[in-house]
């Protein structure tokens, strides 16, 4: 390949794929005879990889670096890991993931800077990576791209110096901590630690601006190299999630040109990572999210809005520093997290609301007088949840992870500056249409509650007039209901009350969210239909959203409830999320009209948007032709994906939601 289009074809293609193959080797059982360390462990099987990795490099490109080698081997047995799991709270896949290295410091000290104050585990896998790049050097030098050579060379000896370096400096720790075992690595602020490497070069005529834009592109393209390597729930699920604009520490907003660069190379590659996130407030320009507007209407699923207004001072009330609380960037997702301090674990449970209604509905419904009373019953029920879920996590244990400690600056396993639990929320339109259904109709004296359990029970099977009624004529919100909208304001207080004081055992602090991850599949097999009139297997609404079935007039009525809880106490994370008809963009002014409407939400006091735009009938096609439908993109919880690399559950999912209109 000897043009960047070449490349970019051969990578969107996967042709990339062929240069990978398998190592076979039983690690496990030889650390476990040898009685190695976790420690121990991880520095070796990282030597190894760096070994077994064969340098690729191509003629065309300006920043290299690709996998080989596409497994990792395990490096404990199953009865090693029965062994840990008696006495520890293992999370996920065990590793400490949903974290933001130091990049600032990553790219002022170069590789071998980085040894300066590590210990030997670190300094070794420092040693085996620069002994990669060296490798590297010679590959390129033998296709003839110098100049890869001479900058990898000269990244092994000291930090970057300019743009391109700092690009390729980027790609290679980023390469290598995925290739350690850590997962979810996010991006963090591009725009602000990359910011003085690109306009000096500006400035110094180093770079033409349309170079550096060229140079933006290719860097997202390395992205999407080895993605499909990273571990996630789905295939997508990878946690390249890059943040653009917000204010600083002193109110001045950061969003730049090179954050235009990025909205537009997203916009050109049409490929799902990274995933960009916007940070916005109050005096952001309607420009940025008309900038924003152009990738939602190309139907990539992003970006994702987060309004500092919200989040810095509910991170501030949650003991962040002022300056961390405004360098915030979010997590895989949508979680805040803290760059190079941040050890929080973001999403280590959920609360099923759903699943609380239908505990109080069956234990207690039939002794409360009125709703208040029965309200009562469900506070009281979340905050027996919460009690619970708190009381499951107990003696977090990770796997160290030698090369993250050097990038972060500590031992990330043991934890950092900040070991908050994050908290998701699930099924909260599903509760408070529920709790409404049930004020309206059992307190209303229309029905009895024994009446209303049996139906609830039966699926509504020999009920269907009730059905109707609970799901089509009971208010719900989104429809701009009081009723509906205050239970949805007293589900979410009372689940920020039941973590507010609590202290985990990190010494940290619970954090209530309104996210759902794939818990909105999962929560549903606990339990059957529901008193709103959901039917027992229906999923509950992605995130922060209105039940799939609810009757809605449009986005506006949606916002209008979504915007009054007080996310100061429950800023976890958790976007609305709406899905827009992908025909609705033909109309004139409607990216402007649309921008507007983020705005909107922002101005209102929303904490989180993120927006899909599908054609119902493309979606229903694909599942039947995915042949021809190899990048139609969707939003799926706090990510994008290909639609068709989707387990089934997930694309009807998307599906199911209901399409809107500006």
């Amino acid at each position: 390949m000897k043009t960047y289009s070449e490349l970019k074809e051969y990578i969107i293609n996967r042709k990339h794929r062929k240069l990978r193959r398998k190592i076979q080797v039983n690690l496990a059982e030889e650390f476990h005879t040898a009685g190695y360390t976790p420690s121990e462990r991880m520095t070796r099987r990282f030597e190894l990889m760096c070994r077994e990795e064969k340098p690729v490099v191509f003629e065309c490109e300006r920043i290299a670096f690709i996998r080989t080698v596409q497994n990792l081997p395990e490096i404990f047995t199953a009865d090693e890991w029965n062994e840990i799991k008696k006495n520890h709270y293992i999370h996920e896949l065990g590793f400490v993931s949903n974290v933001c290295p130091d990049y600032g410091k990553i790219l002022e000290k170069g590789l071998s800077g980085l040894k300066e104050n590590a210990d030997s585990y670190s300094v070794r896998c420092l040693d085996a990576l620069i002994s990669l790049v060296g490798k590297y050097v010679t590959e390129a030098e033998r296709v003839g791209n110098t100049d890869v050579a001479k900058r990898l060379k000269s990244l092994t000896e000291r930090g970057a110096e300019n743009f391109t370096e700092a690009l390729q400096l980027f790609r290679i720790i980023h390469f290598a901590l995925w290739l350690e075992g850590n997962y979810h690595i996010t991006v963090g602020s591009f725009d602000r630690y990359m910011y003085s490497y690109y306009i000096k070069d500006i400035k110094n005529g180093i770079l033409s601006k349309t170079e550096a834009e060229s140079l933006v592109e290719e860097f997202f393209l390395s992205f999407n190299r080895d993605s499909d390597l990273y571990p996630g729930v789905q295939q997508g699920d990878n946690g390249q999630s890059l943040v653009l604009g917000g204010l600083d520490e002193n109110g001045n907003e950061t969003f730049n040109e090179l954050s235009q660069y990025c909205l537009k190379a997203s916009g050109n590659l049409m490929l799902i990572d990274p995933k960009i996130n916007i940070r916005v407030h109050n005096s952001t320009p309607l420009e940025i999210y008309e900038a924003g507007t152009e990738l939602t209407a190309k139907g990539l699923g992003f970006p994702q809005y987060t309004n500092d207004d919200i989040a810095i001072p509910a991170l501030e009330k949650l003991g962040y520093t002022h300056k961390d609380a405004y360098d915030y960037v979010t997590a895989a997702c949508w979680e805040l997290i803290i760059p190079k301090y941040g050890c929080d674990v973001a999403n280590i449970s959920a609360l099923s609301f759903a699943k609380v209604i239908d505990k109080c509905l069956h234990n207690d419904l039939s002794t409360c007088k009125n709703a208040d009373e029965f309200f009562v019953c469900v506070k009281n029920e979340i905050r027996r949840e919460c009690d619970s879920i708190a009381d499951g996590l107990k003696n977090l244990w990770f796997v160290p992870s030698p090369l993250m400690n050097v990038c972060m600056g500590c031992n990330i396993s043991n934890g950092g500056k900040y070991n908050n639990f994050g908290i998701h929320g699930t099924g909260i339109a599903t509760a408070a249409d529920s709790l409404t259904a049930i004020e309206e109709l059992v307190f209303g004296e229309k029905i009895s509650a024994s009446e209303l359990i049996e139906a609830v029970d039966d699926d509504f099977g020999s009920t269907p007039e009730l059905l109707h009624r609970l799901r089509y004529e009971t208010p719900k919100v989104g429809q701009m209901s009081e009723k509906a909208d205050s239970y949805l304001v007293g589900l979410l207080g009372a689940f920020s009350d039941a973590l507010e004081n609590k202290t985990n055992c990190r010494g940290g602090r619970f954090r209530a969210g309104t996210g759902s991850a794939m818990y909105y599949l999962w929560h549903t097999d606990e339990i059957g239909a529901s008193p709103d009139g959901r039917r027992a297997g229906e999923p509950l609404g992605t995130n922060f959203s209105v039940s799939l079935f609810a009757n809605i007039g449009g986005p506006l009525s949606i916002v209008s409830s979504m915007v009054k809880p007080d996310f100061s106490r429950a800023m976890n994370g958790g976007p609305v999320t709406l899905e827009f008809s992908s025909d609705m963009w033909r109309g004139k002014d409607v990216k402007t009209k649309f921008a507007k409407f983020i705005r909107s939400f922002v101005l209102l006091g929303g904490h989180q948007i993120q927006l899909n735009s599908v054609n119902l009938e493309t979606l229903k096609d694909a599942q039947v032709h995915p042949e021809s439908y190899g990048r139609l993109v969707v939003r799926i919880w706090g990510w994008s994906a290909y639609f068709i690399e989707l387990d089934k559950e997930y694309q009807d999912h998307v599906i199911a939601r209901q399409e809107y209109r500006i």
